[in-house]
């Protein structure tokens, strides 16, 4: 994420390398190209039986990449959250033998998260003098290995399109970190929100949703350039620059790492995808699809480059996403059939398409339900160059398995998980997470119960003991976190975010806002319908600007930051009016309809 003082100047085209003009050998190795979408749901693709929409919008770019080779279908990301994962995917190794533990937060999104959540009734668990450093600072360390830079010894050009969320300075950035080229995501607006070729979908009630319109731009960069504009909607910006890298570079073996930002929220689909899906009468749910629909459509066009240039058979396609599908969006069974959502250690936060493609190599067809994960990226990559390892890592190269043999052990017999103080293993079959902040202890048995609908903690406590003992000895290998969580945010495991409203504890929210409102003074409690409605409007208005005050100016200890702010009170006074506005557009929020006059006459 972009500072919001930072400016973002036009669109610069990118010069992207160009290898030799003619094939230099018949046996080179193979290219390697993965493609990671961020949030994606388990359900949000149709090849599993499954599909946006009740199975209505195929997706069949990213179906054909399984059909052509292996379906993983016990693959696991590497955390609950994106950075941590994409940390493991890099690198090979839990993100925790290294102290990437928690996703890098910007300046004031924990503040503004916290105020949000807690006037949802989301209470934040907050750590008590957390150890931060500044947000372009949270990344790998330039100590670590990365796929790309033991590629680059193999003679590999690499790039990097689209999110890194690794860090930006001391050596963290993809250009530092074996990249060539590297076109980041620097900000995270699809597009212009007035722009009309797209479609937004505002989620008023999702904490996250509010942050990232307030607090984010339009912007990318190049290499450590200074922000531009990208070149068209995002998505389709990606995929018009992976396509140009593929067509440069068909000569020599190439690492691409597509990684895109669909369809992590604010929601913004491009206006020809959401079009096209006139039968999804919920809008919310319809820009999410068209946005499913684009990041389709850009696969098939990145799939259909490498056969225009000869290079389908001897590339290896990875497909994956970063984590399970957001509560917070509000869209219904997303990560079917699995229970929970992303942040949490349930299967459908962790659990992820994984498919592999590589014609040359791989029998099309095949399907695995051996446990994967995001750090056998790294060793399935290197195997495949002939890259040899000569560190510790966790992941193993999944190669031998894609190709059909039956007589391997499986890949993993135990898989962790550490975010802080939940931690989550799986042993075989068995699962089993704890959280002593909050005093949970959950034992799944996952070939009986792959959607965890049954706690037998209690009646398994023997295996309770034996799981808790893994988790120790892994915990004792592990190093302290780089920085701190600032907060725990609490998640609803079995419903999404639209699901909790309940107007009665709406109209209570609102009233006891319009109290607050009134500093204090004496108040009968009674308000004229016209006037609470233009509190709520101004409650919205607040909201927006408060946030972006508190995103941009969060340490207001500059000059600059002051005058802003007028002074240090004047950040105290936006910040409790920012409070207050935010519990009456959430509450108002909930309300069927929204608030209107009728509502606001409920109130007297």
């Amino acid at each position: 994420m972009s500072d919001q003082r930072t400016p973002v100047g036009p669109h610069q085209a990118i010069d992207w390398e160009s290898g030799p003009a003619a094939p230099q050998s018949a046996d080179r190795k193979p290219n390697i190209v993965l493609i990671v979408a961020d949030d994606l749901g388990w359900n949000d693709l149709t090849f599993n039986g499954g599909g946006v929409a009740g199975g209505t919008v195929p997706t069949p770019s990213i179906d054909a990449i399984a059909q052509a080779g292996i379906n993983f279908l016990s693959s696991y990301a590497g955390q609950g959250t994106c950075a941590p994962s994409r940390a493991m995917m890099m690198t090979g190794r839990y993100g925790s033998r290294f102290g990437f533990e928690f996703t890098p937060t910007p300046p004031g999104m924990s503040t503004a998260l916290g105020m949000m959540s807690s006037n949802m009734g989301l209470q934040p668990v907050r750590t008590p003098e957390p150890r931060t450093i500044p947000f372009e600072q949270m990344g790998l360390p330039a100590s670590e290995i990365t796929i790309a830079e033991l590629l680059k010894e193999q003679g590999y050009y690499t790039a990097h399109i689209g999110k890194w969320h690794l860090g930006r300075e001391n050596g963290s950035a993809a250009h530092d970190q074996g990249f060539d080229q590297s076109l980041l995501m620097h900000s995270g607006l699809y597009a212009e929100e007035d722009n009309p070729d797209v479609i937004n979908a505002r989620l008023p009630y999702d904490p996250i949703d509010r942050f990232l319109w307030a607090g984010m731009k339009y912007a990318a960069s190049y290499n450590g350039s200074a922000a531009f504009e990208p070149g068209g909607y995002l998505t389709d910006y990606y995929t018009d620059e992976a396509v140009k890298v593929i067509e440069n570079n068909r000569h020599r073996p190439f690492f691409l790492y597509l990684a895109h930002w669909a369809p992590h929220t604010p929601l913004q689909a491009a206006k020809q995808d959401y079009d096209a899906l006139s039968h999804i009468e919920d809008h919310t749910e319809r820009v999410y699809a068209g946005m499913i629909r684009g990041l389709d459509r850009g696969v098939g066009r990145v799939l259909q480059a490498l056969e225009d240039n000869g290079l389908d058979e001897n590339t290896i396609v990875i497909f994956t996403s970063d984590n399970g599908g957001a509560g917070y969006v509000g869209i219904a069974d997303l990560n079917k059939p699995f229970r929970g959502w992303k942040i949490t250690n349930f299967e459908g936060g962790i659990r992820v398409p994984f498919f592999v493609k590589w014609p040359a190599n791989i029998p099309a067809g095949q399907t695995s339900e051996s446990p994967v994960h995001h750090f056998d990226i790294f060793a399935t990559a290197a195997d495949a160059a002939g890259a040899q390892i000569d560190h510790d890592i966790d992941g193993v190269s999944l190669l031998p398995y894609a190709r059909g043999n039956n007589n391997l052990a499986k890949p993993h017999k135990t898989l962790f998980w550490r975010a802080g103080s939940y931690r989550t293993v799986r042993h075989h079959d068995w699962k089993l997470a704890v959280d002593p902040l909050m005093g949970k202890t959950w034992l799944f048995d996952l070939a009986r119960d792959p959607g965890e609908t049954t706690n037998i903690a209690e009646q398994h406590p023997g295996q309770v003991e034996e799981m808790m003992a893994l988790l120790a000895q892994h915990n004792a290998e592990m190093v302290p976190p780089l920085w701190d969580s600032v907060a725990a945010m609490p998640v609803n495991v079995d419903k999404h975010l639209r699901q909790e409203r309940d107007p009665q504890t709406a109209k209570q929210s609102i009233q006891q806002a319009v109290q607050e409102q009134f500093c204090g003074t004496e108040h009968d409690g009674s308000f004229h319908s016209a006037s609470v409605i233009a509190f709520v409007e101004m409650g919205k208005r607040l909201t927006q600007q408060s946030a972006h005050l508190l995103t941009t100016y969060p340490t207001p200890t500059s000059v600059g930051d002051c005058l802003q702010w007028r002074s240090f009170d004047q950040r105290q006074f936006v910040t409790k009016r920012f409070d207050v506005a935010t519990k009456i557009d959430v509450a108002a929020c909930q309300l069927e309809g929204g608030f209107n006059h009728e509502t606001a006459e409920l109130l007297q």
